[in-house]
């Protein structure tokens, strides 16, 4: 693991620093009290805390998120959160070099100048990838308690990692270790986030508009978009945040048949559709399929 991402990794049980063991082929991370966490020959690390109360997104789910982002489908989001970004990064760094930036003991959370981006709720890495490929200078990891997603987003850039984590608990990470948060369509720890977040930094959450995916909603009755989810959302943070920037951003897709039972089986809904009436469903839909991507894009700064 990247030294850097090491060096404000933190032990779930006792919060203390940790550092990489080697026995044989077998890799783990262990605090100096002893707790230790082992590095899945995948690449991702098992930093849980006991067992998760649940398993996140299955194996069919994981691999259709993959094939679908992957096609370019959702460009358009990575694209302007990597802006934003961008954006939040030149204001930490306006800041000036504090001391959480100065070059001390790499064993520390203040490792060094370099920024670390933290995905929280990652999935499979894709979105903090994109944020990654435009940022030279910044590390990132990826948080998530599905298996089958870290075992992507171990792979997802080089200068990434990935650990097993539920983003519901104690977050593995130093106080004010991260210069930028990401939340993506997942759960949202506002106490965990502010803790974990630069003073200067920023949390980036993308939420769906109300009509995301509103022709497929109508046409084959999947989950709609609480009308209440932008308060919702400012809700859950209010307390730590103030919300600086709330921008909308839209395309319209032309969807095969088969990328839209893709695009189904990578979203909530497929943990509810009864598989052979949304198979029928979908058959029945004329092609291309037209389809409206709508999310909003939040910019929050700890308070």
């Amino acid at each position: 693991m990247d030294h850097r991402i090491l060096a404000r990794l933190r032990c779930p049980v006792c919060a203390e620093p940790l550092a990489e063991t080697t026995a044989g082929t077998a890799r783990a991370l262990r605090c100096p009290r002893r707790h230790s966490f082992d590095v899945a020959r995948q690449g991702y690390v098992n930093l849980l805390a006991g067992r998760a109360p649940h398993t996140g997104d299955s194996a069919e789910m994981v691999a259709a998120r993959a094939d679908f982002l992957a096609a370019g489908h959702y460009d358009p989001v990575a694209a302007a959160l990597a802006a934003a970004t961008v954006r939040a990064l030149d204001r930490v760094r306006a800041v000036g070099p504090p001391a959480r930036f100065a070059p001390t003991d790499v064993r520390s959370a203040d490792a060094g100048p370099y920024p670390l981006v933290v995905d929280a709720g990652a999935g499979t890495g894709w979105y903090l990838a994109a944020v990654l490929a435009a940022l030279p200078d910044a590390v990132g990891l990826a948080l998530d308690v599905a298996k089958p997603a870290l075992r992507r987003a171990a792979r997802a850039h080089p200068r990434a990692a990935a650990a097993l984590a539920d983003t519901w608990q104690r977050l593995p990470l130093a106080d004010r270790s991260a210069a930028v948060l990401l939340n993506v369509f997942a759960p949202r720890n506002g106490a965990e986030f502010h803790r974990v977040l630069d003073p200067a930094g920023a949390l980036l959450v993308v939420t769906p508009a109300g009509d995301h995916l509103a022709e497929l909603v109508d046409a084959l009755d999947l989950l709609r978009v609480d009308p209440a989810k932008a308060d919702r959302v400012a809700g859950s943070l209010s307390g730590q945040f103030t919300e600086e920037s709330a921008a909308e951003h839209r395309a319209r897709l032309e969807l095969s048949r088969t990328e839209v039972a893709t695009l189904v089986g990578m979203g909530p809904s497929a943990w509810h559709a009864d598989p052979a009436r949304l198979a029928e469903r979908i058959a029945a839909l004329p092609e291309p399929v037209p389809v409206t991507l709508a999310v909003r894009l939040t910019v929050h700064r700890p308070r």
